[in-house]
């Protein structure tokens, strides 16, 4: 038997850790003490070990009441059940990455593009990218009278836009 200070120490969790998964329906002790202190048994603190491995591997709250309500009816469900929310939960995290892939490859490529120097940024690749409607950039053509060189092999927009103001400019 535990209190709830004791399990929070053996499981090295908080105390409102364990209130946080008690008001959402996740833990709750066994029983109280006359004066109101919650007390948990061993297998309480099997069902927090089994709450905290699913956090580690990323699953979210809401996926682990589904995996502790399999967990409670094992008998009821097949592995393949299991299984799926076990792919499931890959492939949400396969997708992430190759998301935050595309944001590492995209921001490599502005910082790529932009010399960094101590010009004045109204030339600035960076803010022409972003200002831009094309994913990629690059102002082949550009003359660079602003001063700034560019890394001209990330981007691949000619800079039309520039042109076209620079033209209506001179008439």
């Amino acid at each position: 038997m535990y209190r709830i200070g004791e399990l929070a120490q053996l499981c090295e969790v908080k105390t409102d850790t364990l209130r946080f998964y008690e008001k959402h329906g996740l833990l709750s002790p066994s029983s109280r003490t006359d004066s109101g202190y919650r007390i948990y048994t061993e297998s309480d603190a099997e069902r927090l070990r089994f709450i905290l491995r699913a956090k580690a591997v990323g699953f979210t709250l809401a996926e682990i009441v589904e995996l502790l309500s399999i967990e409670l009816d094992k008998s009821n469900w097949a592995c393949a059940d299991v299984k799926g929310l076990v792919d499931d939960k890959l492939a949400n995290v396969e997708a992430k990455i190759a998301e935050l892939n595309h944001f590492q490859l995209s921001l490599q490529r502005l910082s790529q593009a932009c010399c960094g120097g101590p010009e004045s940024a109204e030339h600035c690749s960076i803010l022409e990218a972003l200002e831009s409607s094309t994913e990629n950039i690059r102002c082949e053509g550009d003359s660079h009278e602003h001063g700034h060189t560019h890394d001209n092999a990330q981007f691949t927009k000619t800079c039309q836009d520039k042109s076209a103001a620079k033209n209506s400019q001179e008439k």
